[in-house]
């Protein structure tokens, strides 16, 4: 049969017609369709050009299991597969994509509305399932939360992973719930008012059950990221593979509804083309997007601090929409921690601090001492909502020897003054499964691979990426089932005194952000810092049409006075951490005063307080 369906890659099925298959397999002379359930049927496919295979089984439906047969020999699950109900080196299924969806007058959010809530499915709940995640919608929007981050959910091997070793890019892990259970999720979460970001791979994938090598050309000698194979991005037949990575995002968006996407360690992306594919991708979600009169986001994950990565296309950046910034953390978790090995050794410095409110990077062009080497380049022109920030993160969590949250190791006045840091900031915040209420459980690196050769590579990866800081403890196993275990969340810690004071501290926080329309405006051109080194503290100022609002940081432990150089008139005390119904201390600041000038203000140790002049 010579009729198409369409030009989409992978098994898809048309009601009425049958499944298309279309793969692109360049090294292969010859491919058929090797169906295995509920019976056995052989298609031969025919060869177009470029690479690609094609076939047409007009009789076949979901629920039919197929392996891809390579020059009549070796069989591989499909590259654009849907599904992998049996894992990663079983069958791909076909899927019916019908659902009923009943978000039709969901347009999306603003960037600048968003207040990300970062999770992994398999630890979010004792289920471990997008089925589990839904129940608990309703506590994160009465917090505050505007959209869940996933981390990623492509299928990857075992059924424990924090989803960087996923191989099939298109096929929705099924453990969590397969394809069906990410779209009932994304359904609960619009009918919530609540976007759903997805955390995506597109600079390698996993080693086990990673046959895209087999097809053709997808990775490339010329790099190599800490991982793995760098994905082939510029080099002979680079175009294919862009198409793949391309059309997978596109897919996210069209059958699941996507909102925004978290692109995994740009920085691993190596891509030397006139037209880098960061800027295609870019641009193809959002001629996407326009089509489809939704909003669509693209958030990297990068070390460079490289303002183009998130500079319009017309001024020669790639036109992301935003990025995490690292700098705003580490700066924020030097102070709070007083750590200074590994990437903490560039930090320590309220002025830095400052720096990371005023402009967003920190480093832009300084001597790096962890790096040996001159870092970044100024981010001053770039707009406050292209910054995600955060105190905790997967990373900056799971990337410890011991895993610890923050909670294990500062104060719990320390834990407020964090999350006042990023929340009274003009830049989009992200807070990180459990922090809200001071999850204790640890978030370690987990893995299941079937081959315990490359269980022992992960363990010696994981003892060498500590080795530049000071840290001092075992690490925790990643492939056994009991570190897993202790990263899941206990909810009912939240019922308990000071973790329930910590909530209700996070939920005032993000209330009085929407509310005040000087700190719902991100902007970082309208800000004023004044940094102190001796006692270690901030004057934040904040201003929009007329109206003025305060923040004061103090990460003293002993309380002191701050020296404000704030406008003339009657302020007054919105917030104080060391209240006592926040379970702090005791404030040792007053309600309201006049002020006339520069002065100082008397406040308690590891606090924050938030003012606002009042009109005249």
């Amino acid at each position: 049969m010579n009729e198409r369906f369409s030009e989409q890659l992978g098994g898809n099925f048309f009601p009425g017609k049958g499944v298309e298959f279309l793969v692109w397999a360049p090294r292969r002379a010859r491919v058929d369709v090797h169906v295995v359930s509920p019976s056995e049927q052989l298609f031969a496919m025919r060869r177009l050009e470029n690479g690609y295979f094609r076939a047409i089984a007009p009789k076949l439906s979901p629920g039919a299991r197929y392996f891809y047969r390579l020059d009549g020999v070796l069989e591989r699950p499909d590259p654009a597969s849907r599904f992998q109900p049996q894992g990663v080196h079983g069958p791909s299924e076909i899927i019916d994509p019908g659902f009923e969806w009943k978000d039709r007058s969901w347009e999306g959010i603003p960037l600048y509305q968003y207040v990300f809530y970062e999770l992994h499915v398999g630890a979010f709940t004792h289920e471990g399932t997008f089925a589990a995640i839904a129940p608990r919608l309703g506590q994160l929007r009465d917090l505050g939360i505007t959209a869940i981050e996933l981390m990623p959910v492509a299928e990857f091997p075992g059924t424990r992973n924090w989803g960087y070793d996923g191989v099939y890019p298109f096929a929705v892990q099924s453990s969590y719930g397969g394809p069906v259970g990410l779209k009932q999720l994304v359904n609960a979460c619009h009918e919530a008012g609540m976007a759903v970001a997805l955390d995506v791979v597109y600079n390698h994938l996993g080693p086990e059950g990673n046959y895209l090598g087999d097809y053709g050309p997808y990775f490339t000698d010329v790099y190599r990221t800490p991982w793995g194979a760098a994905i082939n991005f510029d080099g002979q037949n680079s175009d294919e593979v862009r198409r793949f990575f391309l059309e997978n995002a596109l897919y996210w968006v069209r059958e699941f509804h996507i909102d925004a996407f978290r692109l995994d360690s740009i920085h691993a992306i190596f891509d030397n083309s006139a037209r880098p594919f960061l800027a295609e991708l870019a641009e193809a979600l959002r001629v996407e997007a326009e089509r489809l009169r939704r909003r669509v986001h693209v958030i990297a994950e990068s070390n460079l601090n490289d303002a183009r990565m998130i500079a319009d296309a017309h001024s020669g950046g790639m036109g992301l929409d935003a990025q995490w910034n690292d700098d705003f953390h580490h700066a924020a978790h030097a102070l709070l921690t007083e750590e200074r090995s590994g990437y903490y050794a560039d930090f320590g410095a309220a002025s830095q601090m400052a720096k990371a409110f005023t402009e967003g990077f920190v480093l832009t062009g300084e001597y790096s001492r962890y790096r040996g080497r001159r870092h970044g380049n100024s981010s001053r022109v770039i707009p406050a909502e292209r910054f995600v920030v955060f105190q905790q993160n997967h990373d900056q969590v799971g990337n410890r020897l011991r895993s610890e949250r923050l909670r294990a190791l500062v104060s719990f006045e320390s834990l407020k003054l964090g999350a006042a840091l990023t929340l009274l900031s003009p830049f989009v915040p992200l807070l990180f499964m459990g922090e809200e209420y001071g999850e204790t459980a640890p978030f370690p690196y987990f893995v299941s691979h079937g081959d315990p050769v490359l269980t022992d590579a992960v363990r010696q990866g994981r003892r060498e990426e500590f080795s530049r800081f000071a840290w001092q403890g075992e690490l925790p196993d990643p492939a056994a089932e009991d570190t897993f275990l202790k990263a899941r969340l206990d909810w009912g810690l939240q019922e308990r005194r000071q973790h329930g004071r910590l909530k209700a501290f996070y939920r005032e926080l993000l209330r009085i952000r929407r509310s005040e329309p000087v700190l719902a405006s991100l902007d970082k051109t309208s800000i004023e810092v004044t940094a102190c080194e001796e006692p270690k503290s901030l004057c934040l100022r904040r201003w929009s049409m007329g109206v003025e609002a305060a923040a004061l940081f103090h990460f003293e432990e002993k309380s002191g006075v701050i020296a404000c150089k704030l406008p003339p008139g009657r302020w007054e005390k919105i917030l104080d951490s060391a209240e006592e119904r926040w379970g702090g201390p005791g404030s040792r600041t007053p309600g309201s005063f006049r002020i006339s000038g520069e002065t100082s203000i008397a406040i308690a140790g590891r606090c924050c307080i938030l003012l606002r002049m009042v009109p005249a």
